[in-house]
């Protein structure tokens, strides 16, 4: 319905993303959700086979070299599947994100390449046991001691922590007083095998079968070559990483909340009360209207902030905004729009029996996870506010039009 945002090269990928989740198997989902499988490694491998990862990456590592947009939109057929599955197919991304801009050539020809091609399974390790949206307060750490980097410390709710072999982690390389704290964090691509420990400890409400755990680093002896950037540009690095982080998160609600809404369009249809289809009843239809109004306006701001990405790089503070304005609406919007569709399936919906119970749990982390609503909202209104001060006198007074606008003596700000 909304292929006019996109070109045709997109609307291709769309349509191939689309034959591929019409693939997965239905027991694959039931699975993961009963927490039978910790991580679909075979899932990976098939998205890389029918070369739908790298989307934004370089052909020569494999990539599509295409756009953030033709990201989205093949996020949105992903997100049909499950919350979990949508963010297995953004890790890559992710991950991907940091060796493709601030990579060496070495680290994009040994990793890049092979997590496009679905050889090496990946993870983003943020949040430590004591810190959740206080991210440059971490304490895990890494001293340099030779040819080597020695990490000790622990990260949690890492999603693909049971399954990755590589680790994306944000760990402390100065306890300088006098170094801000955003300088002493510093970026590594830590292997497995090089004595990382996972922990497959939560019982999760939803999004389940992603592998999340913890990780413990004691004395994990990581290469030189393997820090990302420079000491200390871990801050910088960060700031560029929540670009794929929310916006994975808004593509991927926007299929499930889409998913949810066909399931309750087409029950409303068949389901009988009071002589005819509940269809019929403006307080069900009304329902529909508003979930799809809900969907239809995160779908908008999402795709707006895609674009943005795709042409704004000399405006980051926009880019900022709008990618936070995106993670917010469309988590909180889309969740509202699921709750409503269970609504309209009345009791029916709150079992099994339809998948829209387990859309409910799912989409309650959205707005939790790679930043919360309220860490949005602190971005936003910053950004905001910077720009009101850069774009002086570039449109209308609007203040000036009130008829009694010069009576300064009535303007007290103090």
């Amino acid at each position: 319905m909304y292929n006019f945002l996109l070109d045709k090269d997109t609307i291709e990928l769309k349509n191939r993303a689309r034959e591929f989740v019409k693939s997965i198997p239905r027991q694959l989902l039931i699975d993961m959700d009963e927490d039978k499988i910790q991580y679909p490694t075979d899932y990976i491998k098939d998205l890389a086979k029918n070369k739908l990862l790298g989307v934004r990456f370089p052909k020569e590592y494999g990539g599509l070299g295409m756009s953030w947009v033709s990201e989205i939109a093949v996020l949105e057929e992903i997100g049909v599947l499950s919350l979990a599955l949508g963010c297995l197919y953004s890790l890559p991304s992710i991950v991907g994100e940091a060796i493709n801009e601030f990579g060496t050539d070495k680290q994009k020809d040994k990793y890049l390449r092979d997590i496009i091609i679905g050889k090496r399974f990946v993870a983003e390790a943020l949040t430590e046991p004591r810190g959740g949206s206080d991210f440059f307060g971490a304490t895990t750490t890494a001293v340099k001691d030779g040819n080597y980097y020695i990490l000790n410390g622990q990260k949690r709710f890492v999603v693909g922590a049971e399954g990755a072999d590589l680790f994306l982690v944000y760990a402390k390389t100065s306890d300088d007083p006098n170094t801000p704290r955003n300088k002493q964090i510093s970026l590594f691509l830590v292997e497995r095998e090089m004595g990382v420990e996972s922990k497959y400890v939560y019982g999760l409400m939803g999004t389940r079968g992603g592998g999340a755990g913890r990780l413990v680093f004691k004395d994990v002896k990581v290469p030189v070559e393997n820090i990302i950037g420079y000491e200390g540009q871990g801050g910088e690095i960060f700031n560029q990483m929540m670009y794929p982080e929310r916006m994975t998160s808004a593509g991927g609600i926007l299929g499930m909340a889409r998913a949810s809404l066909e399931v309750a369009a087409k029950y409303s249809s068949k389901r009988i009360a009071f002589g005819r289809p509940i269809s019929k009843f403006q307080g069900v239809s009304f329902k529909i209207a508003d979930a799809l109004t809900k969907l239809d306006a995160s779908r908008a701001i999402t795709f707006m902030a895609a674009k943005a990405l795709d042409e704004n790089h000399d405006n980051p503070g926009l880019c900022r905004r709008l990618v936070s304005e995106a993670k917010r609406v469309a988590t909180e919007e889309c969740y509202s729009s699921i709750d409503l569709s269970l609504q309209v399936m009345g009791g029916i919906g709150y079992t099994t029996v339809y998948p829209i119970e387990k859309m409910f749990r799912d989409a309650r982390l959205a707005s939790i996870w790679t930043g919360t609503s309220e860490i949005m909202n602190l971005i936003i209104q910053h950004e905001y506010y910077s720009e009101l001060k850069l774009n002086k006198n570039t449109s209308r007074d609007i203040e000036l039009d009130a008829k009694a606008a010069f009576e300064n003596d009535e303007k007290i700000y103090q």
